[in-house]
């Protein structure tokens, strides 16, 4: 499958991950013709990524670091809280879900030059029921977010700059080892 135009280095999924209950994987990036710090104060206004992010009906920010998400896929409508788990500015945001469907990510933003900036986000996601599955199967997800990656790039180059920001460091939890 070709990636759209300004989709760079699209990696396919990991293998099984399409199946009913295991999580499947999707990893995609985009240039944007932005600074840095531009992309990703952009991508703190979790309340706007309805304007790109189709599927998404509503988030709403209920505080620094909880998300409530409103979502409709294949018809299906769910509702989901989700928790940012690291944001580090001009970096990244990491998220999981922490009720309704399991989903998980991150997102990264990386210099490429001063007015140039590759974000690269990858989902890790639970299909639910049969349109879910063959969505996944016939990896229409990874077309949706391919799209969803090139409207943040319209949007964002459109506009020049960002239109709010979150700055605040979140630090990711120790792992087993402590780390």
């Amino acid at each position: 499958m070709r990636a759209p135009p300004g989709i760079v280095n699209p990696v396919p999924r990991r293998l099984g991950g399409a199946h009913a209950g295991t999580m499947t994987t999707i990893e995609k990036s985009i240039d944007v013709d932005v600074p840095v710090s531009t992309a990703y104060n952009q991508w703190t206004q979790f309340e706007e990524f309805p304007q790109f992010m189709s599927g998404v009906d509503s988030i709403t920010q209920l505080d620094d670091v909880r998300l409530h998400w409103n979502v409709s896929v294949g018809g299906v409508e769910r509702e989901f809280d989700a928790e940012i788990t690291e944001q580090h500015p001009d970096e990244r945001v990491a998220w999981r879900s922490t009720g309704g469907p399991e989903h998980a990510g991150v997102v990264t933003f990386h210099r490429i030059a001063d007015d140039k900036t590759r974000v690269t986000l990858q989902v890790d996601w639970k299909p639910e029921g049969f349109v879910e599955t063959v969505g996944a199967v016939l990896q229409i997800d990874d077309l949706q977010v391919s799209r969803d990656l090139q409207r943040f790039k319209e949007i964002i180059e459109a506009q020049g700059f960002e239109s709010g920001a979150w700055r605040g460091d979140v630090d990711r939890a120790p792992d087993a080892t402590g780390r």
